[in-house]
């Protein structure tokens, strides 16, 4: 089973700049966007084989998430049923026979930590959810989780330490999340690899001299841990200031 999670950073733009080539070469079983930043029909995108969910903000051209899946899924689930963070389009849930897939685009903190307050009571109810689905069964979550955890995980760790996405804060929040029964599948596989990335500014040719971040995860409940045979980072793929990333797992059934 493939699954692939895209932050798009606007799918119509995206559209241009060589998803589909990507996408249908990809022939993921699951394929997880996040920042669509459109209402589904405001493109034209109906990929032969794939079930569409998605979940728009209610604010036009902002946020939002979509899963393209191959399976029909046993229940669909959009947000996380509370009223305070389910309008801007971040969380879809689908529920099949072994699993739960959840994508997710965690609310960034943005300059200044102008959102930090509200990022952590997001963070707590995200978790509480999280947790409340690995209680029925495992889950497999997905997306741009805004954070990189670990120095290992940004190029210039001391120069970002109070930045959206590597204040101590997000990163503990991120620790909490694995300590709470989850395996960030990147670093299962890769414990120690260095100078991998997800996102890059547009700005000084981050790209081009790889001055990036980590920020974009597939996450698994421990006990499936065993059932990753592939997880890694699609760093060549172009069309968004990130770049997918991928996850094989063996032994579940949808």
């Amino acid at each position: 089973m493939k699954l692939i999670s895209w932050n798009v950073n606007g799918l119509r733009a995206c559209l241009g700049k060589g998803f589909m080539d990507y996408f249908s070469a990809q022939q993921a079983d699951f394929f997880c966007l996040q920042e669509t930043k459109m209402q589904k029909g405001q493109a034209d995108f109906e990929p032969e084989g794939y079930l569409q969910h998605w979940n728009s903000a209610e604010k036009k051209g902002y946020s939002g998430t979509a899963i393209l899946a191959k399976h029909q899924p046993l229940s669909v689930a959009y947000g996380i049923g509370i009223e305070e963070h389910d309008h801007e389009g971040r969380v879809i849930t689908l529920e099949y026979k072994d699993f739960y897939l959840v994508t997710v685009y965690t609310p960034n903190s943005q300059r200044e930590l102008a959102r930090l307050d509200y990022r952590m009571v997001w963070e707590e109810a995200f978790l509480a959810y999280l947790k409340s689905l690995d209680e029925k069964k495992p889950v497999i979550v997905c997306g741009d989780m805004n954070v990189a955890h670990k120095e290992i995980d940004l190029k210039n760790p001391k120069t970002n330490t109070r930045n959206a996405g590597f204040t101590q804060e997000e990163r503990d929040r991120m620790t909490a999340l694995l300590d709470n029964g989850f395996v960030d599948t990147f670093r299962l596989l890769h414990p120690d690899e260095k100078d991998r990335y997800s996102w890059w500014s547009y700005m000084m040719k981050s790209r081009e001299r790889n001055i990036g971040w980590r920020i974009d995860y597939f996450l698994v409940s421990s006990r499936i841990a065993p059932n990753v045979r592939l997880a890694d980072i699609h760093d060549q793929i172009m069309g968004s200031d990130h770049c997918p990333v991928i996850l094989e797992l063996e032994g579940l059934e949808v």
